[in-house]
Formats: structure tokens, C-alpha cells, sequence
């Protein structure tokens, strides 16, 4: 069955795109490395560097926080002697308000939960009886405090910090304290505002009940948060740290987390993972950009090499190829090969084409050779003749046959006949040149060829042969003779095949007149 032959890359080609292909992995390798180690180094830096902020609010937000408890206690010694001036109470109420800016509100309760001192003076709160979360708490726990985020009677959230009134006795007098609105603008909202990151970080601040205190969309303060992994390690008391996470949102977060200690509001600075590897992103579209031209650039050196690389094998390919055309040994001994694979594939096709050539060479000969005797066959005498009459170079044929050869082999037997025709064959070496050309031309009969050679010149050869067999004894043998057919192709323009008969006609009349001679062939 036909089977359609499967196109086969040249190796220039193979080169090429070896080279290529090794250059793409390696750089893609390399990007990818590259850009796994800097977004990993963004990562982990933007996670420090939350934290670290987050840490340094917290510890900010604290200190504030405790200034404002001191303003407080500092103020609350001062008051057990002047709880009966409702006047100067108010007037300490607004130096607490006023002096720091740390409170939106300042009161002076009694130990009844009435207000004394009240500033801003717009709350109209004077002489009314408190009933808020803040109020009611400080009341009831008699001690300094900081209260959970709640809904003011005013409808603010607040923060309420209070500090206790004690009298000399030991009695408690009420408190005074400070409502931090936590939708308005005071310290700890300048405080955690002022957030100087211009790259997508934000934070926000969290109670333990998930409550948000700070928020940059002031639309979110007092929104309970929803399930999000910092927030609940705030909750349980976990301390500070930093990790990727996905927001209430959905949305993937670098962020860092501190808690403060007095209140258990979490602090937590965080910035968008799309945001922060953004500039990383950016900066491997720009190589890959910068990094074409040059690797576009790099494509004709790239095709001259593979071409100098390959044309070496090219050539020896087609010297193999084209193994049997003549001059192909000269086509590869001319080939460059100046690098070591070359030179030994080079090497190796000389050595294989020279045996090859000594192969067809032994093997014509082989064809060419009797094989009993080593003299040239029917087919190497026509390929002799066939040169000289291309080159029209003058020959004489000496045409040989043994005398009563049958008889040898009928009385002495095959063996013994085989002796004789190579005792024959020696002395027909013995009577030529190294020009001429001897061969069988089957049983026990002989051609001798000679170039260059006339008819006397011919029958001197042919008269010596005679001789020299009719003296030589053959063992098992004893003496045989030879008749021999003299002509020459000088006399008329004959073809090869004509001469040949002719020293067949000249074999008979040996023959004719008794063997053991030479005869002519009569003219034509």
C-alpha cells in the first residue's frame, strides 16, 4: 500500500527554530520567576508596611485617648468643691470642650445622672436627667470608662468617656465626661483621616461588636461589618498582624491590623491586591515591549548562524545523496566543515564513497573475470574493444585454442583440464604486455588483444606463445599443443565484431593445416 511520503524540516529551519523556541522558554521562564519573586516582594512589603501602619495609628488613637481620660481625672479632682456653682461648672465643661478640641461634647453629671455643666450649650441638656447607654453606664459602674459605640438621645453615634467625682470623704459625686461623635469632625476623626497613602490604601476601625467607627465613606459609620478574617481576629484578642484576605465586599485585600488595648477597637490598614501589583503588572508589559525589538533583531543573526551551521551538513547531505554521480568524492573533499561533527561526517563519507568505489570496482572486475584463470571474460573483452573503437586505436587479435581438449578431459579428466588452461593462461602473461588484454572466451578458448599492435608485430607474440606451450610440460598432461588465429584491424575499416570473426576464420585455417600454428586470416 502507497503510503504519502511525511514532509521533513530542513536543518536550517530545525535550528532556527530550536534557537527560537530555547529563547521563548528561557525568557518566559525568566519573566515568570521575575514576576513570582517581585509580586511576592510587593505582597509582603505591602503587608508590613500595613501593618507597621496600623500599628502606628493604633498607638496614636491610644495616646489620644488616654491625653483625653487625663483631661478628665485632672478636671474631675477639681470639681467636689464647686459641684454647687452651676455657673462654673459650665464654664469648665467648655475649657474641657474648647482647650483641646478633643470632645464634640463636655457634661458634669451628679451622682443622680442630672447634668450640672453642659457644653455646647445648644444641647439644652442643663438640668435634664441623662438616660443614655453612655450615662446610664458611667452611673452604674462609678469608675473611668470608655463606652461602646451607641446612639445618642441627640442622634449621634458616640463614644462616651467618663471619669468619676469623688469627694474628699470618699463619696461619689457623679462624673464628668466627653461625647466623641464619631460622624462629626474632632481630633481622633482628623486623626485617622488624615491618610497620607495615594496609592488605593484606606483603613477603617472596628469595635468588638463588629460596629465600624471609622470608615472612609461616611455612609458605612455604625454599619455592623459582615463575615471578614481580621475583623474576626480583632474580636478574639489575637493582637496585630497582617494577611491577604477577601473583604465583606468580596473584594482581595493586602491588609494589616493592630487592636487597642484600652478599648479593643481594631485599627485595620488595608490596600487592594489589584492596586498593588498593578505597577508590576505595567512594568512586565513595558519589558516584554522593550525586550521585542531586540529580539526581532536578533532573527537574521540567528538565520545567518543556523546557515553557517548547517550549510556543512547540507553539502554532505547531497554528496550522499548524489553518492553514485561522478566527481562527488572531489564535491566532498571540497567542503568546509570547520566544526568537529562535520569534519568526522565528512570523513566518514570519503571513507564509505572510497569503499564503496573499491566495492563496484571489485565487483566489475568480478563481472569482468573469468573467475578459473583471472583472465578478463566475454564481457571485459567488450568493454576493451568498446574504448579503443571509441578512441579508434589500432588492436590485433590473437585467437587461441588448445588442441584435442576434450580428449584431455575425457582420458584425464576435468581437473587435470583445468591445469592445462591455467598453465595456458601463465604463459599467455608470460607473452604480452602489461597493455594488452587477455581473456577466455569460454572453455578452451582464449583472446589475446593487442593495442597499438600490427600484424607482425602480432604474429611474433602469437608464434612465441606457440612455442613456449608446445615445450611446456603439464603434469598429469605431458605436453599439449595450441592453434592460434593472427589479424589485425589496420587491414580495412572493420568493426570489432568483424575482427573477431576474422581471427576465427584465421583460428580455422590453423586448424585446417594441422594445429600446433598460427594461421592468417585472408584479406578482406
Amino acid at each position: 500500500m502507497w503510503t504519502k511520503p511525511v514532509p521533513r524540516m530542513n536543518l536550517r529551519r530545525l535550528i532556527v527554530l530550536v534557537a527560537f523556541a530555547s529563547a521563548l522558554v528561557s525568557l518566559v521562564n525568566t519573566f515568570y520567576a521575575s514576576y513570582s519573586v517581585q509580586r511576592q516582594l510587593l505582597i509582603d512589603t505591602t503587608l508590613e508596611a500595613n501593618h507597621a501602619y496600623a500599628s502606628k495609628l493604633a498607638s496614636t488613637a491610644e495616646d489620644f485617648l488616654q491625653s483625653a481620660r487625663q483631661q478628665l481625672a485632672y478636671s474631675a479632682g477639681g470639681l467636689p468643691a464647686r459641684m454647687g456653682d452651676n455657673a462654673w461648672l459650665t464654664d469648665e465643661a467648655q475649657r474641657l470642650r474648647l482647650q483641646t478640641n478633643s470632645f464634640n461634647s463636655v457634661l458634669i453629671v451628679d451622682a443622680q445622672g442630672k447634668v450640672l455643666g453642659v457644653s455646647p450649650e445648644t444641647l439644652a441638656l442643663k438640668h435634664r436627667t441623662l438616660d443614655s447607654a453612655g450615662a446610664v453606664q458611667a452611673l452604674r459602674e462609678r469608675r473611668p470608662l470608655v463606652t461602646q459605640p451607641y446612639m445618642s438621645s441627640a442622634g449621634n453615634l458616640v463614644v462616651f468617656i467618663s471619669h468619676p467625682i469623688v469627694g474628699k470623704d470618699g463619696r461619689y459625686l457623679g462624673y464628668v465626661g466627653g461625647s466623641i461623635y464619631l460622624k462629626q469632625k474632632n481630633i481622633l476623626y482628623t486623626m485617622l483621616g488624615q491618610h497620607y497613602y495615594r496609592d488605593g490604601s484606606y483603613l477603617y476601625v472596628v469595635d468588638q461588636n463588629r460596629r465600624l467607627l471609622y470608615h472612609p465613606d461616611p455612609e458605612r459609620l455604625g454599619e455592623v461589618a459582615g463575615s471578614n478574617d481580621v475583623i474576626d481576629t480583632i474580636i478574639a484578642q489575637q493582637g496585630g498582624g497582617n494577611r491577604r484576605m477577601h473583604n465583606s465586599l468580596g473584594v482581595d485585600m493586602l491588609a494589616g491590623y493592630a487592636v487597642m488595648p484600652s478599648t479593643g477597637w481594631g485599627i485595620v490598614a488595608q490596600r487592594p491586591t489589584a492596586m498593588t501589583l498593578a505597577p508590576l503588572n505595567q512594568l512586565m508589559v513595558n519589558t516584554v515591549w522593550y525586550s521585542l525589538p531586540i529580539a526581532l533583531l536578533s532573527l537574521p543573526f540567528i538565520w545567518w548562524l543556523a546557515s553557517l551551521i548547517s550549510r556543512p551538513l547540507v553539502q554532505l547531505a547531497e554528496g550522499a545523496r548524489r553518492m553514485d554521480a561522478p566527481g562527488t568524492a572531489e564535491r566532498i573533499a571540497a567542503i568546509r566543515s570547520w566544526y568537529v561533527e562535520a569534519a568526522q561526517i565528512k570523513k566518514a563519507l570519503l571513507k564509505g564513497l572510497a569503499l564503496l568505489q573499491n566495492k563496484i570496482g571489485k565487483l566489475k572486475t568480478d563481472v569482468e573475470t573469468d573467475p578459473l584463470t583471472g583472465l578478463s571474460n566475454r564481457r571485459g573483452m567488450a568493454a576493451a574493444l568498446d574504448v579503443w573503437q571509441a578512441q579508434a586505436r589500432p588492436f590485433s587479435v590473437i585467437a587461441i585454442d588448445i588442441d584435442h581438449f576434450k580428449q584431455v578431459n575425457d582420458r584425464w579428466g576435468h581437473a587435470v583440464g583445468d591445469d592445462v588452461i591455467l598453465r595456458l593462461a601463465q604463459l599467455m602473461r608470460a607473452c604480452s604486455r602489461d597493455a594488452d588484454v587477455l581473456c577466455r572466451n569460454g572453455g578452451d578458448e582464449f583472446i589475446m588483444l593487442l593495442p597499438d599492435a600490427d600484424l607482425d608485430a602480432a604474429m611474433q607474440v602469437a608464434e612465441r606463445l606457440r612455442a613456449k606451450v608446445a615445450a611446456a610440460v603439464i603434469p598429469g598432461a605431458g605436453a599439449v599443443t595450441v592453434s592460434l588465429g593472427v589479424v589485425s584491424s589496420s587491414h580495412g575499416a572493420r568493426s570489432t565484431d568483424a575482427v573477431l570473426l576474422a581471427a576465427d576464420a584465421a583460428l580455422y585455417v590453423a586448424k585446417e593445416n594441422g594445429r600446433n600454428r598460427v594461421g592468417l586470416a585472408e584479406p578482406a
